[in-house]
Formats: structure tokens, C-alpha cells, sequence
């Protein structure tokens, strides 16, 4: 396939870019992605969705009247940040509170909780609703660690409608929750996809095969088999879903709206073939059809596939399927004629991201913090290949480039707020931003985080002091455990807590922050080595955890690296 763009380096921005022009009408851009640009009433609970790029029109094609209030982008596959959630959710909250849906996918998980988390610390009430809808991902009896594939969009519509008839949250809770036990998604491939950049497919699959419950991201599927024909695909697909039905629920008489949904390659017209075929089978086992949905939803940039998703009504969730919706990619009804966002909100938005007020201790502060991250995007470039074989032994290898990744886009995002007169905590924010956004994955969300904690303690009045430091080395060790792992996990929790309890306690005896600093740095050095003993029960290594035995955490590693370049 012909590509228009070969760096995928800045390619969410600039797609968000050209999506937010030719769709004003519906949309504004914000920090982190897209808002509403009409307004809702004082009070409306405002529905939060978001994921990765390459997925249109998930996620910002849905946000308009009766569907999202906004949609936090991440770049192509993967999550956006934290703070890009927290951004989109202040940018779209009209006081009563945020809805936070999204597929239930790991980075997901850790950036939307530790969004809400931010959210909450902030006065706002957040609540969270993970599509499961996938049935090959997980078993029944493990519903909750299925993925979200094009479900998406059902769970999304029902909590948006209810949203827009003054529900308060955890009505629009319990029914987005609902509309998620009651839909179920099963999909197939042809072929993979290709993202720019990339020589290769994601995945491939051959000639006359089809993957089947290949995920929307390339991951595995569960069998492979001749392609069959549009009826026999149909076939497939329905008695899949009708072989698990929600609680409750038999097939004769039961309503039900199907959603076929295209991956990105097949033509709309083969997906009428194969509805017309589904919509017989539903009949005959006796199903009500109630308004179904044809066409690309979820998508995954060109993959050749479909997936099925049947979304089990009650008379409540009918009619909220049922109510208008005005978006740029999905609509019910006639348009709704909403009054627009007025500019000065918009001025607010980028208000919110630009720099502040600060103190002279402050700013003198900020050029230590500006050192600071140089000496840390200089030893990671040292240590990036390093840490690439150390996780390579049993998780994917990725560790040194995304810390790379990482430790650039804050050194270079640091240096621009030290030039426009930033204080040491919007310093430090603005990092955590570009550091969670560029890295990607786990490290990248818990990096953000650790970050964003010491930013908020640290702040742009003073000059921080030893007791300043220590206390947001504890927030940010706080932020970090967070995400759930203990020490003995094998993380860079292990090396992480060492520090965080050597430099209290130096601390708290009258120790110069220097020589406190150094005796922290040789606790972490001698956790993270400590670990090349221990089984890691956590994240991609666990599933080889025999072969990580005698090789340290990079996490851990990476940690001890960094703590002993900034030392003061």
C-alpha cells in the first residue's frame, strides 16, 4: 500500500491537526486531544473516551452531542499519557463530573487511572467504565481481562445518551456498565496492517487464510483457517456470539443490535454481503434486530477484517441506542443545534498549559531541574543498549528506546519552559508531560507519573529545600506504587522504595541533602543489582520468568542510573 507519510514521529499531532479543521463544526482541539465545541449544560456529566491512533473514527470522530464530551489521542497504537487524559477531562467537565470509557488494554489502564487519580486529587469525581467485549481475549469466567475492541462504540453511545438526559454520574455509571456486560465482539483477519514508518506488517497471514480473533492491535488470535465465503464467515461469526450470552438473556425474542464493523480494508459494499447473511442467521435463531450498524467504527489502519459485535438491549438501552447523536463520524437523528463553545474557554484551555507565575528562587531552581534532565538524557544514551538486552532477556527489548524516547522529549520540552521563565514544579509538569507522551508503555505512564508528584510538591514559590526534595521524592514514590507492584515484583519499585526510605531517614537525621542523596543513591544501586535474583511478577516478564532469573530489572536498573546522575 502507498504511503503519504514515512516518519510516524509526529503523525497523531498532525492527523489531529487536519481533523480538528475540517471538523469544527463538532470538535476544538485541547491539551491531549479533542473536546466539544458546543456547549452542555452546568452539570452535565461529561463521557471521556480516548486510546490510541489508528482507530478512526474511534476515538475523536465520536465526540459530539449524544456521544463523548472528549477523546484523549495517543499516538498510533498506543495510549495517550496521563496527562493528556487529565487535560481532555478538565478541558470537557461542566461539574458533574467525569465518565472515563475506554478499551481495557494495559497502558490504557495505567494512564486513564493514573488520569483519574490526578482528576480526583483535584476535586473532580471521576468514575471509570473498561470495555470488555472481546470474547476471544479472556474466558467467560475472566470477562474482566477481555480487551475492547468495537464494543466500543456501544458502551460509548448509551453513556453518552444518558449523559445528555441529565443523568448524574453514577447513573451514567451503571448504565455504560450495563450496556458492557450486555455486548459481546468476536472479529477475523485477512491480513495485517501496516503503520507509517514500519518496512513490515504488524503481522501477516497467508494467502487464503484468516486469522481468527486476531485483536485490533495484531495481537494473536486463536485459530487460522481457509477463507471461507461471505455466508460461511457470517456463520462464524454469529454462532460464536450466540454461544455466550449475557446473563439473563435467551436468543427467541430477544433484542439485539449488530454491529459489523470493518477494519480498515474491506469495502463497504463486502460488508453488506456478509450483514445480509448475519441478519438471516439472527432471524432464524429468533433475535429481534434493532437498528443495526454497518460500516468502519473501530477500525485498524488497513487491516483486511471484520468483527461482529451483538449488543443485547433491555427497554432502557434501547432507548438510549436509540437517541440522537450528532458527531463527526456517527449521527442519529437530525443535527442538534447547540450553541458553540464561546473563544474565551478556548483561550482558557491553552491558559491552563501556558506558563505561570513564578518566583526568582524558583526559576533558579528550574535551571538545577533543566541540568538535571540533560544529565539524564546523557546517561540513558550511554546505558539505552544495555537496558535494551536487559529487558530483552525476557519482555520485549523496548526498554532502553522508550526510555530514550522519554528523556529527550523532556530534556528538549524543559529547556523550552526554562526559556519562557518557568518556575521548578511547571518544569517539572511540562516533563512529565513530554516524557509520558513520547516514552509509550508502562515505563512511559510511570515515568509521567513519578514526575507529575514531584512537580505538584515542589511548585514555583520557592526554592525547594532538603525536606522539600525529600518530600517529593515520597509523592512520586507514592504515584509509582500506585500502579500496583511492590517490592519483590522485580520493578523499578525495587530499587525506588530503597531510595525513597534512605533519603527519609538521612533526612529526617539533619543530613545535608548532598550526602543524603549519595547514601539513597547506593541503596537503589544495590536493590536494583539485588534483583537478577528474584522471579518478576509483573508486567511482560512474568510470562518468562524463569529466563529473567540472574539478570537485573532494567526498570530497577535505569532508576539507579538516572537517581545517581542528578545527584546534587
Amino acid at each position: 500500500m502507498t504511503r503519504l507519510f514515512n516518519d510516524p514521529a509526529d503523525f497523531a499531532d498532525e492527523a489531529t491537526d487536519g481533523f480538528v479543521a475540517a471538523n469544527a463544526r463538532w470538535v476544538r482541539k485541547v491539551h491531549g486531544g479533542v473536546a466539544r465545541a458546543t456547549t452542555s449544560p452546568e452539570g452535565t456529566v461529561a463521557v471521556v473516551i480516548g486510546g490510541g491512533s489508528g482507530h478512526y473514527p474511534a476515538f475523536g470522530g465520536l465526540v459530539g452531542h449524544g456521544l463523548a464530551a472528549g477523546a484523549a489521542l495517543g499516538n498510533l497504537f498506543a495510549s495517550p499519557s496521563a496527562q493528556q487524559v487529565a487535560g481532555v477531562a478538565k478541558a470537557s467537565e461542566h461539574g458533574g463530573g467525569v465518565l472515563l470509557s475506554y478499551g481495557n488494554y494495559a497502558g490504557d489502564v495505567l494512564n486513564f487511572d493514573a488520569a483519574a487519580r490526578t482528576l480526583e486529587a483535584e476535586g473532580i469525581r471521576v468514575r471509570t467504565v473498561r470495555v470488555t467485549d472481546d470474547v476471544v481475549s479472556a474466558p467467560s469466567d475472566q470477562a474482566h481481562e477481555r480487551r475492547g475492541i468495537a464494543g466500543d462504540l456501544c458502551v460509548f453511545k448509551v453513556a453518552g445518551a444518558a449523559a445528555e438526559r441529565g443523568d448524574d454520574l453514577d447513573a451514567v455509571t451503571a448504565v455504560a456498565t450495563r450496556a458492557n456486560d450486555r455486548t459481546r465482539s468476536f472479529g477475523v483477519a485477512f491480513s495485517g496492517c501496516s503503520l507509517p514508518g514500519a518496512d513490515e506488517p504488524l503481522f501477516t497471514v497467508p494467502e487464503g487464510r484468516m486469522a481468527i480473533g486476531m485483536g485490533i492491535h495484531g495481537e494473536r488470535g486463536i485459530d487460522e483457517t481457509d477463507v471461507p465465503t461471505a455466508s460461511g464467515l457470517a456463520e462464524l461469526l454469529v454462532a460464536r456470539l450466540l454461544d455466550e450470552l449475557p446473563d439473563g438473556v435467551r436468543p427467541e425474542g430477544a433484542r439485539v443490535v449488530p454491529v459489523l464493523n470493518g477494519l480498515g480494508s474491506v469495502k463497504y459494499e463486502e460488508l453488506f454481503v456478509v450483514y445480509g447473511a448475519v441478519q438471516r442467521l439472527l432471524a432464524d435463531a429468533g433475535v429481534v434486530v434493532v437498528e443495526p450498524e454497518v460500516g468502519e467504527l473501530v477500525t485498524s489502519f488497513d487491516m483486511a477484517g471484520v468483527s461482529l459485535t451483538l449488543f443485547w438491549l433491555d427497554d432502557e438501552l434501547e432507548a438510549l441506542w436509540a437517541a440522537a447523536a450528532d458527531t463527526p463520524a456517527y449521527r442519529k437523528g437530525g443535527a442538534v443545534a447547540e450553541d458553540r463553545v464561546d473563544p474565551s474557554v478556548a483561550a482558557a484551555d491553552e491558559a491552563a498549559r501556558a506558563i505561570g507565575p513564578a518566583s526568582d528562587d524558583s526559576r533558579v531552581a528550574a535551571a538545577r531541574v533543566r541540568a538535571g534532565f540533560a544529565a539524564v538524557r546523557a546517561v540513558v544514551d550511554e546505558h539505552a543498549d544495555e537496558l535494551g538486552r536487559i529487558d530483552a532477556v525476557a519482555g520485549d527489548g523496548d526498554h532502553g528506546i522508550g526510555m530514550q524516547r522519554g528523556a529527550h522529549a523532556a530534556d528538549d520540552a524543559v529547556a523550552d519552559a526554562l526559556g519562557r521563565g518557568a518556575g521548578a514544579g511547571t518544569v517539572l509538569r511540562i516533563a512529565a508531560d513530554a516524557w509520558s507522551d513520547k516514552a509509550g508503555g508502562t515505563s512511559g505512564a510511570i515515568w509521567g507519573a513519578a514526575l507529575e508528584a514531584l512537580a505538584r510538591v515542589v511548585g514555583d514559590d520557592e526554592r525547594p529545600t532538603a525536606a522539600t526534595v525529600q518530600g517529593a521524592v515520597h509523592a512520586a514514590t507514592e504515584a509509582v506504587l500506585a500502579f500496583g507492584a511492590v517490592p519483590g515484583d522485580k520493578t523499578m519499585v525495587d530499587a525506588l522504595v530503597p531510595f525513597d526510605d534512605v533519603l527519609r531517614d538521612r533526612i529526617d537525621a539533619g543530613t545535608p541533602l548532598p550526602d543524603a542523596w549519595a547514601a539513597a543513591v547506593a541503596a537503589a544501586r544495590e536493590a536494583a543489582d539485588a534483583t537478577a535474583d528474584l522471579l518478576p511478577r509483573k508486567g511482560r516478564a512474568r510470562t518468562h520468568a524463569e529466563q529473567a532469573v540472574g539478570t537485573a530489572d532494567p526498570g530497577a536498573r535505569s532508576f539507579a542510573l538516572i537517581v545517581e546522575a542528578v545527584a546534587p
